[in-house]
């Protein structure tokens, strides 16, 4: 049978609220993998918030029709030259991430943080992403994921690629100390795997959200208490991790901050912060820190601890062909969990 010379994809058509439909479906050529490169049949793909600031336009497109989408695993359906040398072969299974690529030569890159270089590029944004049946992957930024029986499955291990990367990076952020007590701000696809890595990590966990459901789901996983976004913990936090991009929660949870602990906030996007009163919110030396990216070997890292202690992933699916809605209950607050798209 004749390989398939064109991929459904779905493309950023127009910039608009998710309710408004801003996804169109389109065919597009399979692309073929250059030097060092794999081409992808898409087997699962998360659903991220990022996705839902491409579409309705709270990040500008940097790529005219680009299938978004970058928590994407796939098999290897071909490689182009020299991506051998990375340790891939068709067949195989490949998970590929936020960070597409970077220049290697910066002195961020030469530093190890990569996730600084100006240069970078990411998945879904400025490379085509996995909202399509194909992708191609930089082989020297993919993720070699475990295979055969025992393995977890595709559409559970999709949301490790970005919302568990980038949950450990914001985590690491954080500061947390042993035994510390962690508050979350927001509880959707990254902050419930976060939860279960400080869990694993002998942490005491406090989640603020406005969802009931993701609050009954926090406590499910093991969280010490679950309140809505604006209220106070039980406790002072000895770090925080803002997840909801809105930033009136950023003086919220400076607040619930014990002396000498740290917000880091984890979005890509955030709306405008209030004016912060430096005695009440920042002295007595709290920290307030952004995150960005991830480098791989943060990825290498929480996919490691992942496959130690595999995390409960509550998953919604959707075929691709309804990627549009999946988008739009993202938007709605409609998904608890994680939402991931599978083939129709």
């Amino acid at each position: 049978m004749a390989a398939a010379s064109t991929t459904t994809a779905w493309v950023v058509d127009h910039p608009a609220p998710a309710d408004q439909w801003p996804l169109r479906r389109t065919e597009l050529p399979v692309p073929e993998p250059g030097p060092r490169e794999l081409l992808l049949e898409v087997r699962a793909c998360g659903v991220c918030r990022t996705d839902l600031h491409l579409a309705e336009g709270d990040l500008p497109p940097h790529r005219p029709a680009c299938p978004p989408g970058h928590e994407i695993v796939g098999r290897v359906l071909a490689a182009g030259a020299g991506a051998g040398a990375a340790g891939f072969a068709p067949g195989d299974r490949v998970g590929a991430a936020w960070l597409a690529g970077t220049c290697g030569a910066c002195r961020y890159c030469r530093a190890g943080r990569e996730n600084l270089c100006p240069d970078s590029r990411y998945t879904g944004w400025d490379v085509p992403g996995g909202y399509a049946g194909h992708a191609v992957v930089d082989a020297d930024y993919a993720y070699r994921l475990p295979d055969g029986p025992g393995a977890v499955a595709d559409e559970e291990a999709a949301p490790l690629l970005c919302a568990g990367i980038i949950g450990y990076r914001a985590l690491e952020r954080a500061e947390l100390p042993p035994g510390g007590r962690l508050g979350l701000y927001g509880f959707g696809a990254s902050a419930h795997l976060t939860a279960q890595l400080a869990l694993g990590r002998g942490a005491r966990v406090h989640v603020l959200t406005r969802s009931a459901e993701a609050r009954r789901l926090a406590l499910d996983l093991g969280a010490a208490s679950a309140r809505g976004a604006y209220d106070s913990p039980p406790e002072p936090l000895d770090s925080a991790i803002l997840f909801a991009p809105v930033g009136d929660l950023v003086p919220v949870a400076l607040a619930a901050l014990d002396r000498g602990g740290t917000l880091a906030i984890a979005g890509i996007h955030l709306s405008d912060i209030p004016r912060l009163d430096y005695g009440r919110y920042l002295f007595q030396e709290r920290t307030l820190r952004s995150v960005t990216a991830n480098t791989r070997a943060d990825g290498r890292a929480y996919l490691a601890e992942a496959a130690a202690r595999p995390p409960s992933v509550r998953v919604r699916r959707y075929p691709m062909g309804r990627a549009p809605e999946a988008l739009a209950d993202l938007a709605a607050d409609r998904v608890t969990g994680v939402a991931v798209l599978v083939p129709d």
